[in-house]
């Protein structure tokens, strides 16, 4: 791990930014679970739940995927990030973005307000796109890697698009349909299309690299790419064309078999691991695996349309979104953090004088202790708020959110704890 980041490294001042950034929304964003208990009890269009989802969505889940990918870019594609300078734009125009529609949808200000959020994450998501390529460009290969990364930045732009298109349709008649066949779009375009294959394409290097796996079969994750990449164009289509007429079945057992694939790949890695120890960061990246099972099932479940009430299906639908965000992307970021950031403080404080003298363990940067504390409350925290949710039970909702607010300030303290060593 120490000789491949130290491989044209990406300067911490574009780096760390992100994580601290992505650690208070984190907080801020359990606080509003907590505070908002009574809105994860009715329909998933409800304003409060629109801001919490672009909170987990941008400002946590997309925050610290940026950071950790501004870092790990390099790496992958073996090439220097082509432009600091764009990164540290993007993070400005991306942070405001997601402030401003936070705001926007937490007091449901559909006008100028949500309209200025809108165009500013467009932006951001167009200069990422433009780094990311001219980045691959000056790779000395192009890799399958490469495939998910770029693909995943594009389907980000197009989610950023229709985002777009969405929030001046409040205002101005631009689309003809109803705006809720659209947020299915949307959702799923910011889903599969950016969160998963990036992470399957993050998640494909880094893994097997932790594990100390070797001679996997990455034919899998071709088919992975394809797979997702089909059905979610199909199931796009398909709402924008037909309205859910036809096929839904289709694309959500194609964008499942995708994920599965991706997920037998990593189990391949986990069985031929050298390292056979696992660590508090990987417990909560395998564990992360295991919770997205759920929401596959959710999705395969739903896309045949059962006969259930429609209070119970909006809860369906919250858990659907829960299990993703909290029980998949949440437990990989909590999990990969301790991977990632504790090596980048190091090889800033110690890079240069490692071998020359003795120096601290990367490790040693974090504790140890609120770590463990971290897994083990979150493990307890999720399944809670799940459960509050089907039973539509405000109290275990909210205990739930107390639980997940405990998590993220165990995991603020310790991000900050590594990140002020720098400053020592």
């Amino acid at each position: 791990m120490q000789n491949i980041l130290t491989q044209k490294n990406t300067s911490p001042s574009v780096v760390i930014p992100h994580y601290v950034c992505g650690a208070l929304f984190f907080v801020i964003l359990c606080f509003l679970v907590l505070f908002s208990s009574d809105a994860f009890i009715g329909h998933y269009f409800h304003p409060k739940l629109l801001a919490i989802t672009h909170i987990a969505a941008l400002g946590w889940g997309t925050m610290m995927i940026l950071g950790a990918l501004y870092q790990l870019l390099p790496v992958i594609l073996e090439a220097p990030l082509f432009s600091e300078t764009l990164a540290k734009v993007t993070f400005f125009t991306f942070t405001l973005g997601v402030i401003c529609l936070a705001w926007a949808f937490w007091n449901f200000y559909v006008g100028i307000h949500i309209q200025v959020a809108a165009i500013l994450l467009l932006l951001s998501f167009s200069f990422l796109l433009v780094n990311i390529v001219l980045t691959v460009q000056k790779a000395p290969k192009w890799s399958t890697e490469a495939d998910f990364i770029v693909t995943s930045s594009l389907w980000l732009l197009l989610t950023g698009v229709l985002g777009a298109l969405m929030a001046f349709n409040f205002t101005y008649p631009l689309l003809n349909k109803s705006h809720l066949l659209f947020l299915k779009i949307h959702a799923h375009m910011g889903i599969a299309g950016w969160f998963i294959l990036l992470i399957m394409g993050v998640g494909s290097k880094l893994i097997p690299m932790f594990l100390l796996s070797h001679n996997l079969n990455t034919k899998k994750l071709n088919i992975a790419y394809y797979l997702v990449n089909i059905g979610l164009i199909g199931f796009s289509a398909d709402i924008f064309f037909r309205e859910e007429k036809a096929f839904l079945q289709v694309y959500a057992l194609l964008i499942a078999a995708g994920i599965l694939f991706f997920m037998s790949f990593i189990y391949e890695a986990y069985t031929k691991r050298v390292r056979k120890q696992l660590d508090i960061g990987l417990k909560h990246s395998f564990m992360a695996f295991l919770f997205f099972l759920l929401p596959i099932i959710i999705g395969i479940i739903v896309s045949f349309k059962p006969s259930l009430n429609d209070k119970f299906m909006w809860q369906i639908y919250l858990v659907y979104g829960v299990s993703i965000f909290f029980g998949f992307i949440s437990n990989l970021i909590l999990g990969q953090t301790f991977k990632t950031l504790p090596f980048i403080i190091w090889l800033h404080r110690y890079g240069k004088v490692a071998g020359e003298q003795k120096t601290i363990l990367p490790k040693d940067l974090y504790s140890t202790t609120l770590l463990t504390l971290q897994y083990v409350v979150y493990l307890v925290a999720l399944p809670t708020l799940i459960i509050g949710i089907l039973l539509s039970a405000s109290v275990v909702i909210k205990v739930g959110a107390v639980l997940l607010l405990a998590t993220a300030i165990l995991y603020t303290i310790n991000v900050l704890k590594i990140i002020m060593h720098n400053f020592n």
